[in-house]
């Protein structure tokens, strides 16, 4: 595949596809997504997600005029008000003092935090990698939550996938990937983003196996 003549944005959809299946095939989303983990389960993803939005939302401030991460720091994509809503909703009002973020959550801010501060690139990939992702697949599990748990549809406990400002995901995940085809880089550093969006799923993914350590189904 000839990278200057493909898409960047299907480059970086292609390279990371095998990942993103094993993603949603973790144990611990199966389990989820299966109703075959109870709500605690559920509350404890929300935390992690809170923490791992926080990062990518407080770096992203930094980087608002930036050439190549700033176009993509739309304000309908911030997530961190809704999560606090949910965490409210899940925790009670003192949710702040009990919530904790597992070793390899804490490992996965670090990273975003990293490239946030010295790589616009790297963030990207990050940003890339949660934000279409949740637009996409998120909806399955806002769905299954509802169902499973009994939340009110589009209400507390799953705002988190309640994009209200986007009005046309479909239109809206079009014109990211237009400005990941345009993004300001050479082949080579869009094979380091490819790269980073890489290790963006493998940080997620060991998140996931944390999850299902914790959460183990006796056999």
């Amino acid at each position: 595949m000839n990278s200057s003549s493909t898409p960047f944005s299907t480059l970086i959809r292609t390279a990371s596809h095998e990942q993103h299946g094993q993603a949603h095939d973790s144990t611990f989303m199966s389990e989820l997504l299966g109703g075959r983990l109870g709500v605690d389960a559920y509350t404890r993803y929300t935390e992690q997600l809170w923490f791992v939005y926080r990062a990518l939302e407080e770096g992203g401030r930094e980087l608002v005029g930036d050439p190549v991460a700033g176009p993509f720091l739309r304000p309908e994509l911030v997530r961190v008000a809704a999560l606090e809503r949910d965490l409210a909703h899940l925790r009670g009002p003192e949710w702040r003092e009990s919530v904790t973020a597992l070793p390899a959550t804490e490992e996965y801010t670090a990273r975003i935090t990293e490239c946030a501060r010295t790589w616009p690139g790297g963030y990207v990939a990050h940003h890339y990698t949660r934000y279409l992702g949740d637009l996409s697949g998120g909806q399955v599990l806002r769905s299954k939550a509802e169902q499973t748990w009994g939340f009110a549809r589009k209400g507390d406990g799953v705002r988190f996938y309640v994009f209200e400002d986007i009005g046309n995901p479909a239109a809206f995940k079009r014109g990211y990937r237009e400005l990941l085809d345009g993004v300001l880089a050479d082949d080579l550093e869009k094979q380091r983003i490819i790269a980073e969006c890489k290790r963006a799923f493998a940080l997620n993914i060991a998140v996931f196996v944390a999850l299902g350590e914790e959460f183990r189904i006796s056999a």
